[in-house]
């Protein structure tokens, strides 16, 4: 038995050892092929060490130079993010162990380099990915249902959970990119299709593999295709083994021929060609005599036959196909029992093909390269210039312009969650979307920007929550104003204000400030994944904030000050003490600024102070600074409330390099860095120690009034200002005022198109938009809320403003129009 090395050369046979690796979660279709390639098929998963194969190849390679340079391997992140994390550790519950997951990285990029001569490259996704909504659902809410297991365990136990239910630890992504940047590892960030983008890099610019763990990329026939689960590094650094698959070995086990894996792909449910269209096709291949059978239809619910057994009777059609070329004749014999929408699916069948098709061959030369990815990959220039000054500018266009020739999905009949519409964004400059495209393909900016920028939306991450705490809010809901006053600064909303009041006050007209709504997706509690949270956008009270453009490139002193007073206004730490290098160390700012935000929830009782001190005490310690300390560590019993609180805090970590890339990045990527401040089994040994007296700060402080002093001078700064005394905050209105409407459930027919939204989120997002500053009032004849062109709820007015002249009944709609 032979095998592939890089580039699909042939090397040396060895001893095929089958894959043990087990996959937490085997989906369907498509996505269930890595599970079928590793358990059954013999020899299609073998091992291989890549420092070796990177040797080998670096003798091989004729140079004139005195060294070969070194071979390009591709990581994806999106797929490898566990084992980019260091691996199986059971403190990650605890919120994050990133000074570990440094130490690993880091041996891991010099192991590379300096062992094996390998240059990595790290692809992370950045795209919204809209044509995978559904699928990406599904795993919210599984990981959701996964959360809330960690949550009982550790509070019935006080033990780390199972290592089967690992769940990304908030912000890790975010992490990994800081790190890469750390150990000048070259990031690229996906804008549209991720996984066309990263066939698309991993052909154009002569990577010599690819390390991943997702279907996809193995139906699409990558020549080296290497395990991103299976990778591990040895204690010495001096051998990096995993598993590479040969899809040749498995496609000749399923009697399939290259040409014929888009049409298997295809015909396996995917996110173009959904398992649901499929179902009766999957179980006419077996027939009503198969056993499985009887379990078509169970309790009027959709049954998917296992997935094992789909991929070998669709391999076994698919081999029978006689005309590949005859596209509409495969589709007629496909969905030739099919009762509805036959023709949108053989057009979405057509596509699949398509798709897989293009993913499986390398781009046209005419098309050539991105230029971005271009850019980037012969240059190490990772500082936030204008690209137009480095020559790697653009038109401004929103699309992905390295993929001309993959099949769109924007044509196609979309489902009812796209459908809810917003009032249309406010236009952005060409300079500006510029500037974002260079950032976000670079790696330099925080991924959801560009596509609030350009669509008006963004996903949330799933992190650690106990749904049954009513004491803490979903970290969705706490960071929300962050993200409103974010918003404002992404479309310049305090410039606009500012205009639209100074016309009115000319024009003695009224005051006509169009709403400015993002659609946040997430899982919640009671709410589904596919229903968005319509967000409006808000701008600060205390100050007018510049305009983006000035935040992102103003070169003037003043620049940088508008840039971190816009950083501290969003965060609701606008005040002197936390700038005082004496109370609060630069790179403790971050963490100061979401511990103050966090203190400032309505009501309290989400942080206590000595809580407030285990934050602080551990962000101080020397042992943050001292991995092997770390490691030997022990927690006795992990505290429920703990893991939920550093889960909370790292959400707001996250929350903060939104903020600080949507202005400006007043702070440096050094001072962003997780491991700088922050370590999850730490925290929780401080906080097991922590009371409310002097005595158990001292003890938090390992003895060392310096460290005490510290302490003290930072939850300072941090309380600086808050009145914890003052009452919860009234109703914006009175309820006499204003007659909300129950939302419609979800099983009442919708009249007219009016989408399933969380109704009363909706309502109190619109009106805290209504009298945001800006505004500066409410229109006297009162106002009303309209959602797909219907009257659901209306308020009363104020009186009007001296000099303003009367005003009209403002009318906010949503879903009216196009956004």
């Amino acid at each position: 038995v032979a095998r592939q090395g890089w580039g699909g050369n042939w090397l040396p046979a060895t001893t095929a050892v089958s894959s043990t690796h087990r996959l937490n979660n085997t989906g369907m279709g498509v996505q269930g092929f890595q599970d079928y390639l590793e358990k059954r098929c013999p020899g299609a998963a073998i091992p291989v060490d890549l420092l070796k194969l990177g040797r080998t190849a670096g003798r091989q390679h004729h140079h004139p130079g005195p060294l070969p340079p070194p071979a390009r391997i591709l990581i994806d992140a999106d797929s490898g993010l566990q084992r980019l994390y260091g691996g199986y550790q059971t403190d990650w519950v605890c919120g994050g162990e990133w000074n570990a997951m440094l130490g690993y990285l880091s041996a891991l990029s010099q192991a590379c380099l300096y062992q094996g001569g390998l240059e990595l490259v790290v692809v992370f996704n950045g795209t919204l990915g809209k044509e995978r909504w559904p699928e990406w659902a599904r795993r919210a809410q599984g990981q959701r249902q996964t959360a809330q297991l960690i949550v009982n365990h550790v509070g019935s136990k006080a033990t780390p959970p199972p290592r089967a239910w690992f769940l990304p630890p908030a912000c890790l992504s975010h992490c990994v990119r800081l790190a890469m940047f750390r150990f000048r590892v070259r990031v690229v960030q996906t804008l549209e299709d991720h996984h066309q983008e990263v066939l698309s890099l991993y052909r154009d610019f002569g990577f010599c593999g690819l390390i991943a763990q997702d279907s996809e990329f193995a139906l699409c026939n990558v020549p080296a295709y290497f395990s991103s689960h299976a990778l591990k590094l040895s204690w010495n650094g001096k051998n990096l083994t995993t598993h590479q698959y040969l899809l040749s070995e498995a496609a000749r086990q399923l009697g399939l021929k290259t040409q014929q894996l888009p049409y298997f792909a295809a015909l396996l449910g995917n996110h173009i060609l959904p398992d649901e269209d499929l179902a009766a096709f999957h179980w006419s291949l077996l027939g009503p005599e198969h056993p499985l059978a009887s379990l078509k239809v169970r309790a009027h619910q959709l049954v998917l036959p296992p997935c094992e057994v789909v991929i070998k009777a669709v391999s076994e059609y698919v081999s029978s196909i006689k005309d590949l070329g005859n596209l509409d004749a495969v589709a007629r014999d496909v969905f030739n029992q099919s009762q509805s929408r036959m023709e949108d699916k053989v057009e979405r069948f057509k596509k699949a093909v398509e798709y897989f098709s293009s993913a499986s061959k390398p781009r046209p030369l005419s098309m050539g390269p991105s230029p971005h990815l271009c850019d980037h990959l012969t240059d190490k220039s990772s500082a936030w210039d204008d690209p137009a000054s480095q020559g790697s500018g653009g038109d401004g266009s929103h699309g992905n312009g390295s993929g001309s020739n993959i099949p769109s999905l924007l044509s196609m009949a979309t489902r009812s969650h796209m459908d809810i519409t917003t009032p249309p964004l406010p236009q952005i400059s060409a300079e500006v979307l510029r500037v974002a495209e260079h950032r976000h393909r670079r790696g330099l900016m925080y991924p959801e920007i560009y596509h609030i920028l350009t669509k008006g939306e963004m996903k949330m991450a799933v992190c650690i929550e106990d749904d049954c705490n009513s004491e803490m809010p979903p970290a969705s809901l706490l960071f929300r104003a962050a993200r409103q006053y974010s918003y404002g600064v992404l479309f310049s909303l305090a410039e606009t204000h500012r205009h639209l009041e100074r016309l009115a006050m000319s024009n003695r007209g009224p005051l006509e400030v169009p709403p400015v709504i993002v659609k946040e997706w997430s899982s919640g509690k009671s709410k589904s994944a596919l229903t968005p949270e319509l967000v409006p956008a808000l701008c600060f009270r205390e100050w007018t904030c510049p305009n983006l453009r000035r935040l992102w490139l103003g070169r003037a002193s003043e620049d940088r000050s508008r840039r971190t007073r816009a950083f501290l206004a969003c965060l609701r730490s606008d005040c002197p003490a936390l700038l005082n290098a004496a109370q609060v160390p630069q790179h403790l700012l971050l963490m100061c600024c979401v511990l103050r935000y966090m203190m400032q929830w309505p009501g309290g009782g989400i942080l206590q102070r000595h809580e407030l001190d285990a934050f602080l005490a551990q962000a101080v310690s020397n042992q943050l600074y001292e991995p092997d300390q770390l490691q030997e560590l022990k927690v006795e019993k992990v505290d429920s409330r703990g893991v939920q609180l550093a889960s909370l805090f790292m959400a707001g970590v996250d929350t903060a390099l939104l903020v600080n890339d949507v202005c400006g990045q007043p702070l440096p990527w050094e001072h962003c860095c997780p491991w700088g401040f922050f370590d999850g089994k730490l925290f929780q040994t401080k906080l097991a120690r922590a009371s409310r007296d002097r005595l158990a700060l001292f003890d938090m402080c390992e003895g060392q009034e310096e460290l005490v002093s510290r302490v003290e001078k930072m939850r300072q700064a941090i309380l600086d200002g808050i009145n914890f005394t003052r009452p919860p905050p009234l109703p914006l209105f009175p309820s006499s005022t204003l007659p909300l409407l129950p939302p419609i459930p979800p099983s009442t027919p919708q009249p007219m198109g009016v989408p399933t939204i969380p109704f009363s989120t909706l309502m109190e997002n619109i009106l805290i938009r209504s009298v945001s500053p800006g505004l500066r009032s409410i229109p006297p004849q009162g106002g009303k809320l309209e959602i797909a062109g219907m009257v659901v709820g209306q308020w009363a007015g104020n009186k009007p403003l001296r000099g303003r002249g009367g005003l009209n009944m403002q009318v906010v709609s949503v879903g009216a129009g196009r956004g």
